[in-house]
């Protein structure tokens, strides 16, 4: 009857759509990028593979917006963002059936995840998965189209939210990083300074009048090419020191470093435990310390802990302590081309393609002083400041998003009900 829930398999209210398995002959240099699970969890970046246009089905491309669910290994349902390009295999982009809205299918599948998740751990294989016939088996309720819409646009507003904050994340950050390449990279306060562009008293574009005196007005040959006269040439090793202290009795968080650049709390990143039950031994982390898997290096691995907690990664990882006035200098550089660039060749030139502390220690870097360092610092603590009230916004729009799926999702409460529960929240 009109009006009525019904029931259906999730396998047949969407068209599930697989990947297409990418051979390491096919990769090429300028082709379109391959979406694989990690760039769902990363965005597109410097390492991700690409391949000629030409090799991929109209099925399989994915565009801004695709619904996509990730059905082996990381698990995990995600709307994609970012340029058109090729789907990889193990990722399936779904669309949703006649009498289905896109935006319900979506938190359909998200309020299922968790059944999944359990799933795939009860399995207990190497790399655990979704398969078609798990599909087929999950009963969901589905409501009238019209009820369907509603759920999805109540839901998709805190997601988008969520997603705008994130955007706006990133253009801070950008903004830090072309200060950054400005000051430490191009040098652009002495160049002004030398062409005549920046003169006392005046203000440029991220050059206040008052960091005049900071920057030298000549530029003058190094190894490493022309650098501000009065800087000096050495080594990432001249920012930080290796800590070896191991965990012992204390209470910590084991943490990861992935891909993108990050230290994050493992248990919260990978669907499965990733690390001993006994922790006894691993390195101890601490606040602003650096710490990555020497085999995974080149790849990324290398992040610096933000959080003010302590932490504990495996053995098996290099941590180190930078110095307190080069803190925010030595994490900008960790993510630079030419940082990435070094860490390759030193890895890829050891018998394990790893790299040890006296290494990544050795990598050359400019070493400005001290006073322009902690001006770099205030700009960026305001940057972080705004990123980190988004993040805190972000927490608690996806705390009240996942209190809502279930219920509208099962029909416990109404869509004007919830509607009414976000607007007395502001939102």
């Amino acid at each position: 009857m009109a009006g009525e829930w019904i029931e259906a398999s999730l396998y047949d209210v969407g068209d599930y759509i697989n990947g297409r398995p990418t051979k390491p002959s096919e990769l090429c240099a300028d082709g379109v990028p391959v979406i694989k699970i990690a760039e769902l969890n990363r965005g597109i970046t410097d390492e991700t593979d690409r391949i000629p246009a030409e090799l991929v089905e109209e099925k399989h491309w994915v565009t801004d917006g695709d619904l996509l669910f990730a059905w082996s290994g990381s698990v995990g349902v995600y709307r994609y963002h970012g340029p058109r390009a090729a789907l990889n295999q193990h990722i399936f982009r779904v669309v949703a059936k006649s009498g289905i809205d896109q935006g319900f299918l979506r938190y359909l599948l998200q309020s299922q995840l968790r059944t999944f998740l359990d799933h795939v751990e009860n399995k207990k294989t190497t790399m655990g998965h979704v398969t078609v016939r798990d599909l087929q088996l999950t009963i969901v309720r589905i409501p009238p189209l019209p009820e369907q819409h509603a759920i999805g646009h109540v839901l998709g507003t805190l997601d988008d939210k969520i997603e705008l904050n994130r955007r706006t994340s990133e253009t801070l950050e950008q903004m830090a990083r072309a200060i950054f390449k400005a000051w430490f990279v191009d040098f652009e306060p002495v160049r002004a300074k030398m062409e005549g562009r920046w003169r006392r008293g005046e203000s440029l574009p991220g050059l206040p009048a008052h960091l005049y005196d900071l920057f030298p007005d000549r530029l003058v040959d190094s190894e490493l090419g022309e650098i501000p006269e009065g800087w000096e040439v050495g080594t990432l090793g001249h920012f930080m020191t290796q800590r070896t202290e191991r965990v012992r009795d204390r209470e910590v968080i084991v943490l990861s470093a992935i891909a993108s650049g990050k230290l994050v709390r493992s248990d919260d990143y990978f669907t499965k435990r990733v690390y001993s039950t006994e922790v006894t031994n691993y390195l101890l982390v601490e606040q602003w310390d650096v710490a990555y898997n020497p085999s995974r290096i080149n790849i990324g691995s290398v992040g610096m802990l933000e959080e003010p907690i302590v932490g504990a990664v495996s053995p098996v990882y290099v941590v180190a302590r930078p110095k307190a006035e080069y803190r925010w200098f030595l994490r900008f550089s960790l993510r630079r081309a030419h940082t990435r660039e070094w860490i390759n060749t030193l890895a890829s030139g050891s018998v394990r393609q790893s790299l040890s502390y006296t290494d990544f220690a050795s990598i050359p870097s400019v070493i400005p002083p001290k006073d322009v360092t902690m001006q770099f610092d205030k700009a960026w603590t305001q940057l972080r400041a705004g990123i980190q009230a988004y993040s805190n916004q972000d927490r608690t729009l996806a705390a009240l998003r996942d209190a809502l799926l279930p219920r509208l999702i099962r029909g416990e409460i109404r869509v004007k009900d919830a509607e009414k529960f976000l607007k007395e929240r502001g939102l």
